[in-house]
């Protein structure tokens, strides 16, 4: 069996991924949510870890002189918590070389595209004025390239004949926060691993899109 697996969380705002994740800890089981860390005083995400009873810590980005400063500051935050995967939870901020570097291989984040497609912001409006016929997002381990790392896990959906943006973004959250609490219990329990190809799960490498969930259920 497994050891626990430690787990800190960045946030900058609501925090409806992180509540996913936090929803989706049992006790007992294999991942643990050991501090949620926000760039922002205001974020909403703080009051849903305050509720579950987990450690919060805010810096504000603000306070540093550049990038670099403020990312060596958030490490030893980090750090404190003996973390064995760091999770980015809508964290809006672009992090360094360095940091990622220094996390390699622990670092998830979510991104809201079938990436390799759509990386960067307005992802949901990109595909809808470009007309494709499938949309969803994407689990990946971070790299120093923006949205560019090893995918781990994708759920496609199809885009409805004459969908507004806002269903759009309602149906890629319900998705977003079926897949990432998968992907880092997959982690937890040693499943799922960067190697030196690429993403892997069960030590197989994974596609350049990961594992695929359409319209299926979840696999445990």
């Amino acid at each position: 069996m497994n050891p626990t697996c430690n787990v800190v969380v960045l946030i900058s705002g609501n925090g409806s991924n992180l509540q996913a994740l936090i929803d989706s800890q049992e006790p007992g089981g294999p991942v643990r949510i050991r501090a949620v860390i926000s760039n922002r005083a205001d974020a909403y995400g703080l009051q849903r870890a305050q509720a579950a009873g987990i450690e919060t810590r805010i810096i504000d980005h603000k306070a540093f002189a550049n990038r670099e400063a403020f990312d060596q500051a958030l490490i030893e935050i980090i750090d404190s918590q003996a973390p064995q995967l760091v999770v980015l939870a809508g964290f809006m901020r672009i992090l360094t070389q360095a940091f990622v570097e220094h996390y390699a291989g622990r670092l998830l984040n979510i991104h809201p595209s079938l990436l390799p497609a759509y990386k960067g912001l307005d992802t949901h409006r990109r595909v809808l004025t470009a007309g494709e016929a499938e949309h969803g997002c994407s689990v990946h381990f971070v790299t120093a390239e923006l949205d560019g790392g090893p995918v781990a896990v994708q759920a496609v959906i199809p885009v409805q004949a004459g969908e507004d943006i806002d269903n759009l973004v309602r149906r890629v959250h319900a998705e977003e926060h079926r897949i990432y609490p998968l992907a880092v219990r997959w982690f937890a329990e040693g499943r799922l691993r960067l190697g030196t190809r690429g993403a892997m799960l069960d030590g197989a490498p994974l596609p350049t899109n990961g594992h695929v969930l359409r319209n299926q259920v979840l696999r445990n």
